[in-house]
């Protein structure tokens, strides 16, 4: 049975530009419809090794090319067909390297945007076992090892560690930086809901560096966006009811602005 179609197709998807998200749609389309008439969108142990190899190349450029179209539903789909293929051994695909250590990758910091944190226990839980068969760390991979030091920054309160890393020279490829960036918008959530519940104001150059953001008249929009007042140089926050001014929630607070406000601080002497 010729592949010489899907290969078009997919020479096409690796040439098209993210600003055409119409063209790539239907290409797509199209190499799923390739890949039904292979009898390859799920592998068999019947597959042949060069039908195999097309299939997971085929899937695994949807999946990056969703990222790219930021459309994480779309990757998610993809990730999860990929599975079964990430499942056949390498010797499999005639020798032919895929694109899984960089596709997990993105999967793992997707679900740390979405604070699946149990979801990404257990991906990582196969990752290590696998990795410990083959007498390897996960830490020497680049795309596996960033979500997971992302993620112990994360459950130490590291915030400053996690934005730094998500600068454009710490990603390992571009489309790790489109979750990033979503991950810093969920870190910049939390540390303005603790901040809002732990002090009546903040300086605005404070709130700058506390939030990660790059200019006093972000963090005016910001605080906007959240209904809270800027005026004299200051962010105040709205009153707090008595009832949610826990201890529970101060502990809380202090934790996270105790573990950025140092960072804050050197961005100051910095200035």
């Amino acid at each position: 049975m010729s592949t010489q179609k899907l290969s078009d197709i997919l020479s096409q998807l690796q040439s098209s530009s993210s600003s055409s998200p119409q063209k790539i749609t239907s290409l797509l389309t199209s190499a799923k419809r390739e890949l039904l008439t292979l009898k390859a969108l799920i592998p068999t142990p019947t597959t042949p090794s060069h039908i195999l190899a097309l299939a997971r190349q085929t899937l695994e450029t949807g999946a990056l090319l969703s990222i790219r179209l930021e459309q994480p539903d779309s990757f998610t789909r993809y990730y999860q067909q990929l599975s079964a293929f990430y499942e056949i051994p390498d010797a499999s695909y005639n020798g032919k390297n895929g694109q899984r250590s960089k596709v997990t990758g993105l999967y793992l910091l997707l679900l740390l945007t979405k604070g699946d944190y149990a979801g990404f226990h257990t991906v990582l839980e196969g990752l290590e076992v696998e990795s410990a068969r083959q007498g390897k760390g996960l830490e020497e991979d680049e795309f596996l090892s960033y979500p997971v030091k992302l993620e112990r920054w994360l459950m130490e309160g590291s915030y400053d560690r996690v934005w730094g890393a998500t600068k454009r020279e710490g990603v390992p490829s571009e489309e790790f930086g489109v979750f990033s960036e979503v991950l810093v918008g969920t870190i910049r959530d939390e540390i303005a809901s603790c901040s809002e519940k732990a002090y009546p104001s903040l300086p605005i150059a404070n709130a700058k560096n506390l939030l990660f953001l790059e200019s006093e008249g972000s963090v005016v929009e910001f605080a906007q966006g959240r209904g809270w007042v800027a005026k004299d140089g200051r962010i105040y926050f709205p009153q707090q009811q008595e009832d949610a001014r826990t201890e529970d929630i101060l502990v809380a607070s202090g934790q996270v602005i105790e573990n950025t406000i140092g960072y804050a601080r050197e961005l100051e002497t910095i200035v």
